[in-house]
């Protein structure tokens, strides 16, 4: 299994509409993609390591498929569409990542 990582940085300027994230944008991308999107998950920054300090990121979606060619071959095509999305929802620029899920 991997994860596709979507990491949206925490800048004084940031704006991130987080509705929108969870109830069209994410949806969205599951629909185009189809069943080889096995899941998703988002999750909000609330803190850096120390107390009361500034989360790194505003928010981080992940995406479940069971292979890197299973990503590829259902991204792909919808690619364009979904990052034309983003302007929707963010003025930020995401830092994607690409993972093995080793332990779930």
């Amino acid at each position: 299994m991997i994860q596709v990582s979507v990491l949206y940085p925490n800048r004084d300027d940031a704006r991130f509409d987080m509705t929108y994230y969870t109830e069209i944008h994410m949806p969205l991308v599951q629909k185009l993609t189809g069943p080889a999107c096995r899941r998703v998950a988002v999750q909000r920054g609330l803190s850096g390591g120390q107390p009361g300090s500034k989360p790194a990121y505003v928010a981080l979606g992940h995406l479940y498929f069971d292979s890197l060619p299973a990503f590829e071959q259902a991204f792909g095509p919808h690619a364009k569409q979904i990052m034309a999305d983003l302007a929707n929802f963010t003025n930020l620029e995401p830092t994607v990542q690409i993972n093995e899920t080793v332990v779930d």
